[in-house]
């Protein structure tokens, strides 16, 4: 009777397990990888990768063995979007890493202004917001960041093919193979500090295609508190994407 009742007991649990996985619905990317791992986007939606050679019952079996780490993440997660959506709803911009209220302003001449205290948007509605902010980023960083890399590039003897600024999905910055480097403007939102951590990032690349101990040793001779910045990126990054 006890072994009996035990048997039933597991197969309740397993039955428990097998919806709640369900529950989770995550996406799979399979690919020639070694090995699964699990990650959790910006939406707090769960993304397992596995190699081809895995079964779905191993895939489940690998998500219930984790699954009070991805309940965290995703309430992580979810509060940050929670956040993003009260900073929007305040009419506050990030800029250099500090929150300036928002004004909107159908009187005013430009666009869009700065004094240093507050922004000043015109002609606009709470909905169409982030089009003349975007421009207005864009603007800012291209002014104050390609300098940046000037001043390192020439400092440090790291040459540049080209550099591109733009918006990415996923990436702060990259660096191609012909030394071509990509900025994502958002970074405008970002310290000072961050954006000449990416900045040098990209910049050691051009003589370091991967991260290799020399590339983060190189990283640290240039930028001895690089880390406080790359923390501050992998703390704080959604907020930049959520305009």
């Amino acid at each position: 009777m006890l072994e009996s009742g035990l048997t039933n007991a597991i197969n309740s649990i397993l039955f428990i397990l097998r919806i709640v996985i369900q529950m989770i619905s995550p996406q799979i990317i399979r690919s020639s990888r070694k090995s699964l791992s699990l990650s959790i986007n910006e939406n707090a939606d769960l993304v397992v990768r596995a190699p081809h050679r895995v079964s779905d019952d191993e895939i489940q079996k690998f998500i219930s063995e984790k699954s009070a780490w991805i309940d965290n993440q995703q309430r992580l997660i979810k509060a940050r979007l929670k956040d993003n959506l009260n900073q929007y709803s305040s009419l506050q911009c990030l800029y250099l890493g500090s929150l300036y209220p928002l004004k909107i302003d159908n009187s005013a001449v430009e666009p869009i202004s700065f004094d240093g205290h507050v922004f000043t948007i015109a002609n606009v509605n709470r909905e169409t917001i982030s089009l003349p902010l975007k421009s207005w980023y864009k603007k800012r960083f291209i002014e104050v960041a390609l300098p940046r890399l000037s001043y390192f590039s020439d400092k440090h003897k790291l040459k540049v093919n080209q550099v591109k600024v733009k918006e990415q999905k996923t990436l702060w910055g990259s660096c191609s193979s012909k030394n071509n480097i990509n900025l994502n403007y958002l970074l405008i939102m970002a310290p000072m500090k961050v954006i000449d951590y990416v900045i040098l990032h990209e910049l050691v690349h051009t003589i370091h295609k991967n991260h290799s101990a020399k590339f983060w040793q190189k990283i640290e001779t240039i930028m001895p508190n690089y880390k406080d910045a790359r923390y501050w990126l992998n703390e704080n990054g959604y907020k930049l994407r959520r305009l």
